[in-house]
C-alpha cells in the first residue's frame, strides 16, 4: 500500500521517529483526557449533568483553539520547540492530575473547567509546534509526504486513546479520575520522549530576527482582518459563501451533539455505563459517516461541483435529520449520527477545496486561520444555544426543527448561487 510504503520511508529518519512518538503519545493522551472530561461531566451519576454543563465542557475543549490558535505562531517563533514539547506535556500531565483530584474531591465546576481549559490551551501550542518542527527532521523531498501522514497518524492516536478511555471507564466502576490519570501518564511519556531530541534541533533559528511580541500579535490580528477582506472581494465570494455555509452546518452539528449527549445521559439509557457505551457507538457511527464522506466526496464533486455537493449535503441533512431525530429512539438516532457525519464532513471537504482553489496563495494561510476560528466558535455557540433550549431529558422538538430549518436555508442558498 502506498501509505505504508511512504511511512516506512519516513521512519528511516531517526529524529522523525522521535517527533512522531511525541505526537502519537500527546494526541493519544488528548483522546483519553477528552473522554475523561465528557464522562465526568455527562455520565457521572452524582453530577446529573445539564446542557449548560455540557456547553461549558465544549467551551473548555474548543475555545483555546479559537482564541489562542491564531496567535500561537508568534510565540512559537520565540521558544525552542523541543522545550515546548517538554514543558508543555509536563504541565499537561500535572494539570491532568489536578483534574483527577478535582473529580475525586467533587470540586466546584469552575475549578474543574479552569483546569480543563488550561490543558487544551497548552495543547494548541504543542500541536502547532509539532507541525512547525517537521522541516527540521525530514528533507525537503519528503516534507509533503510527512505533512500528509503525521496529522492522520495523530488523529488515529487520539481515536485509539479515546477507545482506551471508554474501555477503562466501562470496565472499572466510577473511574473518571483513573481515566484522567491515564491521560497524565501518556502526557508524561510524551515529555520524556522529547528528551531524546537535542534542545536546539527543532528550532527556531536564532539567527533570524523576530519582531517584538506585541508587534507580532498585532500583525497576526491584522493578517486575519486582511484575510476577511480578501474573502469579501468579488472573485472570492464563492469561498466566502462556502465558509458561511460550513459555519452554519458546524453549528447544527454541535447543537445536535449536545442533544445526543443529553439523550444518552437519560432518555436512551438506564445507567451511566449504558449511556456512555451508547455515546461511543453514536460517535463511531458519526466517524463512519466521516469515512464515507471521504470516499463519496471526490465522486460527487466531480459531478455536482463543490458548491452543489454542499447544497446536497445540507438538503439531505434537512430532510433526514428530523425524520430520524424526532422519534428520539436509539436506532434512528444512530442512523442520524451517520448521516450527520457524512454530510458535515462532505461539506467540509468541499469547502476546503473551494478555499484552496479560489483564494490567492498569499492569503490562503490567513483565510484558513479565519476558517479555523469560525469552525470552533460555531461549535461552542451551538452548545450555548442548545443549553438554553434543551430540557433535562434532551427531548426538544423545537431544537430539531430549528436545526432542520438552518440546513434548509443553507441548501437553498447554495443551490441558488450554483444556478447563477
Amino acid at each position: 500500500m502506498p501509505v505504508v510504503r511512504d511511512l516506512s520511508v519516513l521512519l528511516r529518519f531517526r529524529n522523525f521517529r522521535r517527533l512522531l512518538g511525541i505526537r502519537l503519545l500527546s494526541q493519544a493522551a488528548d483522546g483519553v483526557y477528552q473522554v475523561a472530561l465528557a464522562a465526568y461531566v455527562v455520565f457521572s451519576p452524582e453530577k446529573q449533568a445539564s446542557a449548560a454543563a455540557i456547553a461549558s465542557a465544549m467551551a473548555a475543549l474548543l475555545l483555546p483553539y479559537s482564541l489562542v490558535g491564531p496567535f500561537a505562531g508568534a510565540l512559537l517563533d520565540r521558544w525552542r520547540r523541543r522545550q515546548v514539547f517538554l514543558y508543555g506535556n509536563l504541565s499537561r500531565a500535572l494539570l491532568a492530575c489536578v483534574t483527577a483530584a478535582l473529580m475525586l474531591g467533587h470540586a466546584p465546576g469552575r475549578l474543574f473547567f479552569a483546569s480543563a481549559l488550561c490543558v487544551t490551551a497548552v495543547n494548541r501550542f504543542v500541536l502547532a509546534g509539532l507541525s512547525a518542527a517537521l522541516p527540521r527532521v525530514v528533507d525537503g523531498e519528503r516534507l509533503v509526504m510527512a505533512n500528509s501522514l503525521t496529522p492522520t497518524a495523530g488523529t488515529l492516536a487520539a481515536t485509539a486513546g479515546g477507545l482506551l478511555a471508554f474501555a477503562v471507564r466501562l470496565v472499572v466502576a466510577d473511574s473518571d479520575a483513573a481515566v484522567a490519570l491515564l491521560g497524565a501518564t501518556l502526557y508524561l511519556g510524551a515529555a520524556l520522549t522529547s528528551l531524546s531530541l537535542a534542545p536546539e534541533l527543532l528550532g527556531p533559528d536564532r539567527r533570524t530576527a523576530s519582531p517584538r511580541l506585541g508587534a507580532a500579535l498585532a500583525g497576526t490580528f491584522r493578517d486575519m482582518v486582511a484575510g476577511v477582506r480578501h474573502l469579501l472581494t468579488p472573485p472570492r465570494r464563492e469561498a466566502a459563501r462556502a465558509l458561511a455555509a460550513m459555519t452554519l452546518m458546524r453549528f447544527c452539528y454541535g447543537a445536535l451533539l449536545v442533544l445526543l449527549l443529553m439523550l444518552c445521559r437519560s432518555t436512551l439509557s438506564s445507567g451511566s455505563d449504558q449511556g456512555l457505551a451508547l455515546l461511543g457507538l453514536a460517535l463511531g457511527m458519526s466517524g463512519a459517516g466521516f469515512f464515507a464522506a471521504a470516499v463519496l466526496t471526490p465522486w460527487a464533486v466531480g459531478r455536482l461541483g463543490p458548491g452543489g455537493w454542499i447544497a446536497l449535503c445540507a438538503a439531505s441533512a434537512a430532510v433526514l435529520e428530523p425524520a430520524l431525530g424526532l422519534p428520539f429512539a436509539t436506532v434512528p438516532l444512530l442512523a442520524a449520527a451517520f448521516v450527520l457525519g457524512l454530510t458535515t464532513q462532505g461539506a467540509k471537504i468541499s469547502t476546503d477545496t473551494i478555499v484552496q482553489n479560489t483564494v490567492e496563495d498569499g492569503f490562503r494561510g490567513r483565510v484558513f486561520s479565519v476558517y479555523d476560528v469560525l469552525f470552533n466558535v460555531a461549535f461552542v455557540g451551538a452548545a450555548a444555544v442548545a443549553a438554553l433550549m434543551l430540557p433535562p431529558d434532551g427531548r426538544s422538538v423545537v431544537l430539531v426543527v430549528t436545526v432542520a430549518c438552518v440546513y434548509s436555508a443553507v441548501a437553498l442558498t447554495m443551490y441558488r448561487f450554483r444556478r447563477r
